[in-house]
């Protein structure tokens, strides 16, 4: 509070870049909230009506609200009712020309057989959005989940930041991404430009 910087400016940069160091990826942007991480990352992908976005049938409510919100359809594939999490097996067969993404959503500290995603995600040349709201600083085989330095692969992470995360800032959310273009189209659209 003394150095008056209480909103964005060193402070928040200083939290960003340390951020993605902890997490091993290039950049971080931190936002107001994870339901605006998502709304940031669908807005810098330029996504049409009707594009299609790949989520698993169970999650919380906020990020089929975007995906409504912007009129992307909703493709959803059921969770392994033994882990909660989407059923990688029944993915490839909702993919369509009109996909564009798969969204992953680890549920309930869980993690989604995030290999298999990956390696569906680019072989159909998909983009991969990873929801690490539950399992922030989880692992997986060594590496934070919601990383990937696979350069066939487009990959963006998010998380929510709010009271009941495992890390929380209050109120808040950050995303996660190793491309420069998508992280400053980012801040440019969460700068309103």
């Amino acid at each position: 509070l003394d150095s008056r910087w209480i909103s964005k400016g060193p402070y928040v940069e200083k939290f960003e870049n340390n951020f993605s160091k902890v997490m091993g990826c290039k950049f971080s942007v931190s936002v107001n909230n994870g339901t605006n991480a998502l709304l940031l990352i669908l807005l810098s992908l330029d996504l049409k009506k009707n594009d299609e976005i790949i989520v698993p049938s169970l999650c919380y409510i906020s990020p089929i609200h975007m995906l409504k919100m912007l009129k992307i359809k909703i493709v959803p594939v059921a969770v392994d009712i033994n882990t909660f999490q989407i059923d990688h097996h029944k993915i490839e067969k909702k993919i369509t020309k009109n996909t564009k993404a798969i969204l992953t959503i680890h549920n309930f500290g869980g993690i989604s057989n995030i290999r298999k995603i990956e390696n569906i995600a680019k072989k159909n040349n998909l983009i991969l959005i990873e929801d690490i709201s539950e399992t922030l600083l989880s692992k997986d085989k060594k590496k934070y989940v919601g990383v990937s330095n696979d350069l066939k692969l487009t990959k963006l992470s998010f998380s929510s930041l709010h009271a009941t995360k495992t890390i929380t800032t209050g109120e808040g959310g950050i995303i996660f991404l190793n491309n420069r273009i998508l992280s400053d189209k980012i801040k440019n659209i969460r700068d309103h430009g």
